[in-house]
């Protein structure tokens, strides 16, 4: 989980392909994306290990977009997570992170 977080910090921070735009604007006829699913696919794409997908999901919407839509999901799984072991979504969170109970 701290590598996806790893990853995306590189990304938004900076484009990972020298002369890459922020945003990539939409091919005429191209449908467009929207943020949560450039993050489920970016997110998918990290846990894959996938950067060509990545730079893909990425480009989809802006960083800034991107960073919420993470944050989103990560704020959904870890609650969902909670909820499945009847546990606080705080310990399942550190929990993931490998660390130690506070």
């Amino acid at each position: 989980m701290a590598a996806i977080f790893g990853v995306l910090r590189r990304a938004v921070t900076t484009s990972r392909r020298a002369g890459r735009p922020a945003t990539v604007p939409a091919a005429a006829g191209r449908r467009q994306h929207n943020l949560f699913e450039a993050a489920a696919v970016f997110v998918a794409a990290s846990a894959e290990d996938d950067e060509e997908r990545m730079d893909e999901a990425s480009g989809w919407v802006s960083p800034e977009q991107l960073s919420f839509g993470v944050s989103e999901l990560a704020c959904r799984a870890v609650i969902a997570l909670a909820r499945e072991r009847n546990e606080s979504p705080q310990v399942v969170a550190r929990e993931l992170l490998g660390l130690s109970d506070a």
